[in-house]
């Protein structure tokens, strides 16, 4: 399921850029969240993103932020609140 950025709590302001493929979320000038047809991208911590590479098969690093984040495969496998929580991570972890 894709996550509503507006509900998740704890976002700050953020702004939306709509591609044709895709929308990636900006905390002032840098992505924290790429959402494309059938994944998302968040940046995530390397100790982190092996752990979850390791226990989800949906789980891969990240095209967008490289070894800097993970790229979600939205098959349910993690559910609705640790995907929240990742997107919160994300923008937490964004300067």
């Amino acid at each position: 399921m894709v996550p509503d950025v507006s509900k998740i709590s704890g976002i700050g302001e953020y702004n939306v850029k709509k591609e044709s493929d895709r929308s990636i979320y900006f905390k002032n000038s840098a992505a924290f969240l790429i959402i494309n047809r059938n994944t998302i991208e968040v940046r995530c911590d390397a100790g982190l993103s092996d752990k979850l590479r390791q226990e989800y098969e949906s789980v891969m690093e990240s095209r967008y932020f490289g070894r800097g984040g993970i790229e979600i495969v939205l098959a349910g496998q993690l559910k609705t609140d640790e995907i929240e929580d990742l997107v919160r991570l994300s923008y937490n972890l964004t300067v």
